[in-house]
């Protein structure tokens, strides 16, 4: 199947009222693995590579290249996004390469500089055809200490999209970067008045954090792309500890990284499952 934009994947989601799993790559497997769920599932999936990960590979393209061959060959439709991504030359670069979106975080600014930023940002991927997503609002930190206070005001979030044109905004409305529970708080309240104000898709990034149930109350409050990372991370590494407990003497890396791919492939299916029926 041809790479599908992420726009028509969120766009339908939203007008329908259901949730897209937007799931990290870190390695092929990754790749490989989000892609076998979502067919597993029958249903679209983002596969999204972060700063910090091009950080780790050195380089953006490699993986990228991979992650769009990986794609294409899906028997769903698969977006291929550049996550968090602060540096403007990295979204220029993904944009070449051909992803089909980019998360500009200009999070860390304030609001007038991080206005100015992503609307030069939106200005240049629509230019190219490729959907941007900003952040507003600090969404709690990557060490995994959960941030309850963090929220964003519906006001000023209207206000930020109508500025800028981004197509998605990501919002923080109770949970945190990298959590291993999943006992997030979510303000649903907050999610209701957020989808009233603003005309756009919402993104809950930190997803790892929140429960099954509440990913469904999360999907029915307003939010369309639900970001999940580090709990796929931890049921890859969960197998390849469990294989390699098992097989101490173990040196072929395909031996215990096929049992990790599976896991992410095995929850990937479960999670679309959950967001679709959301």
């Amino acid at each position: 199947m041809p790479l599908t934009p992420t726009s028509a994947i969120v766009d339908a989601a939203a007008r329908d009222g259901r949730g897209v799993g937007a799931f990290n790559v870190i390695q092929l497997e990754h790749a490989e693995a989000l892609v076998e769920g979502a067919e597993r599932a029958g249903a679209p999936v983002v596969l999204q590579i972060s700063q910090n990960c091009v950080r780790y590979h050195g380089a953006l393209e490699p993986l990228a290249l991979a992650t769009l061959a990986v794609a294409r060959r899906a028997s769903v439709p698969v977006a291929v996004h550049l996550d968090h991504a602060e540096d403007v030359a990295l979204v220029r670069e993904a944009v070449e390469l051909g992803l089909t979106s980019v998360m500009f975080d200009a999070s860390r600014m304030d609001y007038a500089d991080n206005v100015r930023a992503t609307a030069e940002v939106v200005e240049h991927c629509h230019r190219h055809g490729v959907h941007v997503e900003a952040e507003l609002g600090e969404v709690g930190g990557k060490d995994g200490v959960h941030a309850p206070g963090a929220r964003t005001d519906p006001g000023e979030a209207a206000a930020f999209v109508e500025a800028t044109g981004v197509d998605t905004l990501a919002v923080a409305v109770g949970t945190s970067h990298a959590m291993l529970t999943r006992d997030a708080s979510l303000d649903f309240e907050l999610i209701g008045r957020l989808r009233a104000a603003v005309p756009v898709p919402l993104v809950l990034h930190g997803s790892s954090g929140v429960s099954d149930e509440d990913l469904g109350r999360a999907v029915s409050a307003g939010m369309t792309k639900i970001n999940i990372a580090t709990h796929l991370n931890r049921a890859f590494t969960q197998a390849v500890r469990a294989y390699l407990d098992a097989h101490p003497n173990t040196v072929d890396t395909r031996k215990y990284l096929a049992p990790g791919r599976e896991a992410v492939a095995a929850e990937v299916a479960r999670l679309l499952g959950v967001l679709k029926a959301a």
